[in-house]
């Protein structure tokens, strides 16, 4: 997966389709991000770059409530790619 605004676009999509709005604003995040799950958004520290935005978003997105037969063939590609690329750095720690 390369580091790239498209790349993060299509990420961001996934959330999107499931009726999730991300936002990038200033806080004090330990993580990067913070989920307010009742309204289905996700605030990403504005500040990061957009390796750590990507990254991010892949260790956010299993996190999340995300059913994926309603995903558009396209996205469900990219979640699928997600997926693997989260389940393959957890391997690794």
């Amino acid at each position: 997966m390369k580091y790239t605004q498209a790349t993060l676009d299509k990420i961001e999509k996934i959330t999107d389709e499931c009726g999730y709005i991300v936002r990038y604003e200033r806080g004090n995040f330990q993580s990067g991000y913070c989920i307010l799950e009742e309204k289905k958004v996700i605030v990403l520290n504005k500040f990061l770059q957009m390796e750590g935005r990507i990254n991010t978003m892949i260790d956010l997105i299993p996190q999340l409530n995300i059913n994926a037969e309603l995903l558009s063939p396209d996205t469900k590609k990219v979640y699928d790619e997600v997926i693997a690329k989260f389940e393959e750095g957890n391997v690794a720690r």
